[in-house]
């Protein structure tokens, strides 16, 4: 973290990125100095209201974080930063965003956790927005402009108060990953399967390590005595129950519950009952160490897509049985009425065997179980984000796959992807032809 001192004394100079965090309630006019350099500038966690007219001065400024500050209004003096393309004005207090504050190359808006209620027609005429963040808010519905986003993949549109999803949204050419949890249109969970899940005592568990932390929860290895039975080790999910930017934690805990079980899944053992500040968690199957993430979160630059080693490679067999475990697991959960809403390489575990895990639900959502257009769909448009998965695992198959093997997984790979929404096969379809091609000599 830079200091404000360092700024003032003129030592950051021909820097590119700029964080500071120091209770900031005026803008340092320091940071202009740093205008033949400056391309991210972190603001978060400051008191601001407030950002000045000529910010434009910054002529690099590609990325702007002003999370956690005092903002009412989405500065207008956005929109006339010519290489802007990040906004993130997450946990502020801001209720009006005019179309004006909307630069003309934004790819990537951060709204989540805000007080808005409508949106301007303008967000909908920016053509390169690809990735859309508007959980916790108070939506009654979106500009039908947005429409025209013919390059969004991703939109967090959980905790409103939405009371449909238009269809324009569903048919949108590119949308892999869609989060509306905790609106109005959204479908019940299923009572009986929260009724069921077992209630786990706090007392009866001795929390080890800390195995991971995300926006949603930390989880810790655990200890798990019953009584009259030997200690087991399992995982423990406490959540932090603070809205994410894919909604809310406490969701997320239904939907895990709700997915019940299938050998892709982890396992639900049970769900935490008294907690010394009666904090929400879930007890779940330990997972072995030879278990590892398939992939990093999404950069800065690449937006939507994950990253992966360099050293991440694959046979043609192990790249098959993760596909398959995938598809299979969001089979079963899509007959659950559920969708996951972020099948992602960096959501999945996998070992050296291709035996693999998808996890995290934090921007899961349900949906009806009957047929009709929407959950067609909303179906379909989980199946692209299954698309570009399985290209991704095209591209590092680097043993055991033959010309004719490569030509059945691009071409399936390929009509996941269509445009045309309710074109693309399910995942029971996707399930059976990957299922085929693992019999065959080819791969």
């Amino acid at each position: 973290m830079d200091t404000l001192a360092q700024l003032r004394a003129g030592q950051l100079a021909g820097i590119k990125r700029l964080d500071l965090s120091c209770g900031l309630s005026e803008f340092p006019q320091e940071i202009f100095d740093l205008a033949d350099s400056l391309e991210v500038l972190n603001l978060t966690g400051n008191a601001l209201s407030r950002l000045p007219d000529d910010l434009h001065r910054l002529t690099r400024l590609r990325v702007l974080f002003c999370s956690d500050n005092a903002f009412t209004e989405l500065p207008a003096c956005l929109g006339q930063c010519a290489q802007l393309s990040m906004i993130g004005f997450k946990a502020n207090r801001i209720e009006h965003v005019p179309g004006t504050a909307l630069p003309p190359l934004l790819r990537w808006l951060i709204l989540t956790d805000n007080c808005i209620s409508e949106l301007p027609a303008e967000l909908g005429e920016r053509p390169h927005l690809q990735k859309l963040m508007l959980a916790g808010n108070r939506l009654l519905q979106l500009p039908a402009s947005l429409s025209q986003c013919h390059q969004l993949e991703l939109i967090r549109i959980a905790a409103n108060r939405l009371t449909e999803l238009p269809q324009w949204l569903l048919s949108l050419p590119r949308l892999a990953w869609l989060a509306y949890a905790g609106n109005p249109l959204e479908s019940e969970a299923d009572a009986s399967a929260l009724d069921a899940t077992p209630n786990i005592p706090w007392s009866q568990l001795y929390l080890q390590q800390r195995l991971g932390e995300g926006a949603s929860g930390v989880i810790h290895q655990a200890l798990w005595e019953q009584p009259s039975q030997a200690a087991q080790n399992v995982a423990v999910k406490l959540y932090k129950g603070s809205m994410t930017s894919d909604g809310s934690p406490l969701h997320e805990m239904n939907a895990c519950i709700t997915a019940g079980q299938h050998a892709n899944l982890i396992k639900v053992e049970g769900r935490i009952v008294d907690h010394p500040q009666a904090q929400a968690g879930l007890v779940m199957h330990f997972i072995a160490p030879s278990y590892r993430n398939l992939a990093a979160l999404p950069s800065l630059a690449s937006c939507t897509r994950d990253i992966y080693e360099d050293s991440t490679k694959f046979s043609a067999v192990v790249a098959l049985r993760i596909a398959s475990g995938i598809a299979s697991a969001a089979a079963h959960l899509h007959q659950q009425g559920i969708t996951h809403g972020d099948l992602y390489g960096h959501n999945i575990l996998w070992n050296a065997q291709g035996d693999c895990l998808l996890g995290d639900f934090g921007a899961a959502s349900f949906h009806a179980t009957s047929d009709s257009f929407e959950t067609r769909a909303l179906q379909r448009i989980e199946v692209r984000a299954f698309g570009i998965l399985l290209g991704e695992l095209l591209e590092r198959i680097e043993s055991g796959l033959s010309a004719e093997g490569r030509e059945l997984l691009e071409d399936l790979q390929t009509r996941c992807c269509q445009p045309e929404v309710l074109a693309r096969p399910g995942f029971a379809e996707i399930g059976r032809e990957l299922q085929g091609m693992e019999s065959l000599p080819v791969i």
